[in-house]
């Protein structure tokens, strides 16, 4: 996976290139000059404007080891796959991780309330994956969370279960999406 932000090879690029057409001009180079200028410039501005709206991945609280990682593979929904991939991931013009989700469930009634994405973890719960995002939420009342709870698991699911949890030292709230083994299971007739 190409784990380094476009708008940092943009800037690379493009400098490197602005700076061969500079060098260029210099030495009285038309052929260089115009590639550094025509191209070497847009693509310096193009990074520099892709950096000023970029939104850095959202890390991993704990390693996750590879007993889980084979039941993420095996369990996981294309939804949580989903949620991890693109939280874990450089993003330009968003806001935060997940805005348009947490307008949807009620849970921003502003930007500056919103809470925000600090860190994922995957764990296993009574044999079910399961994906915790913990969003440090000091606007937002745990009771909020609650009343949102299952709003929160028909959003992500279908197959989904959520739990709240408070980290009241760090004003956090802990929304863990577990996988619903109830739905994979297929009844044998009698």
């Amino acid at each position: 996976l190409f784990k380094h932000p476009l708008s940092l090879v943009l800037i690379n690029v493009g400098g490197l290139l602005a700076l061969v057409g500079f060098f260029s001009y210099a030495i009285n180079n038309p052929t260089f000059n115009l590639i550094g200028f025509f191209y070497g410039v847009p693509l310096l501005l193009g990074g520099l404007a892709l950096k000023s709206a970029e939104l850095e991945p959202v890390p991993f609280t704990q390693v996750t080891p590879a007993n889980l990682i084979k039941l993420r593979e095996e369990q996981a929904t294309p939804t949580l796959n989903q949620i991890r991939k693109d939280v874990t991931r450089y993003r330009y013009g968003q806001e935060a991780h997940l805005d348009l989700a947490l307008e949807k469930l009620g849970l921003a009634p502003s930007d500056d309330d919103r809470p925000v994405l600090k860190g994922l973890q995957e764990s296993e719960i009574d044999g079910a994956y399961a994906l915790t995002l913990k969003f440090y939420s000091p606007f937002m009342a745990l009771d909020v969370w609650e009343e949102k709870r299952e709003k929160i698991a028909r959003f992500f699911g279908p197959g989904v279960d959520a739990k709240i949890a408070p980290d009241l030292e760090d004003e956090e709230i802990n929304v863990t999406l577990i996988v619903d083994r109830a739905t994979d299971r297929v009844t044998s007739p009698v």
